[in-house]
Formats: structure tokens, sequence, C-alpha cells
């Protein structure tokens, strides 16, 4: 009888973020948790961000999913218009392809809360 090899998917690997990004995370999750509706749970070192039932957005709380101290939010149902804005910023990529629904937003400095604060709310919107 024969073996057959037990084919494991690799996990993706999942940066470490800075001190200074934890902070910027934690500020970011204060002001969403203030939105009707959110909830959380914590998933593989990130915060998955719910409305309802629906995941909107993943912040880090030691790891984070793309770029090193990034946010990743999710565009399910945006326009064209919103995701042609997201093409054009310079802090956003996306995961794998153009047309992927998770984005990520990398944070450099304090002023980046605010742009950061309205992508999530881009994606709190299209969840609803």
């Amino acid at each position: 009888m024969k073996k057959t090899a037990t084919l494991k998917r690799a996990r993706p690997r999942l940066p470490k973020i800075t001190e200074e990004m934890k902070a910027w995370s934690a500020a970011l999750g204060t002001e969403v948790m203030t939105w009707p509706g959110v909830t959380t749970r914590p998933m593989f070192g990130l915060t998955a961000v719910y409305r309802a039932r629906r995941i909107f957005a993943a912040l880090p709380r030691t790891r984070c999913m793309d770029v090193p101290n990034s946010i990743a939010f999710k565009l399910e149902s945006a326009g064209s218009r919103i995701r042609a804005r997201a093409l054009r910023d310079p802090h956003i990529s996306f995961f794998g392809r153009q047309n992927a629904r998770w984005l990520s937003f990398e944070m450099n400095c304090d002023a980046d809360l605010h742009p950061a604060l309205q992508w999530l709310n881009r994606a709190y919107e299209a969840s609803g």
C-alpha cells in the first residue's frame, strides 16, 4: 500500500510591526469601535473588525497582513470611483492583484491616521 504525502499549504508570513504601529493601530481601533454595529475578534496577531457579521478590516496587534506597518481593509462592494481613488493613493497596495477585495494602507507617520481612518470608513460603508 502506497502512502500519499499530505500537502500542507504554507501559512503566509505575517511581518512583525513596530511599537509605533501598535500605537497607531490602537488609536484607529478605539475610534472604529465607536461606530454602530462594530465588533472585534483576535486573529493571528491581528484584530479582525466586523460590521455585524461581515469583516471589513484587520488592525495589527503584533503582526500585519501585507506591507510592514500597514492596516488591511476590504472593499467588497465599493464602486469604481473609490477603487480608482485607491489606485492613485501611494499608501494603498492591493493583495496580489488590482481587482483584489483586500487592500493595505501603509502607515508612515502620525499624519497618516486621518487618511487611514477615511479608508476604514469607506470599507465600513461598503460592508453594510
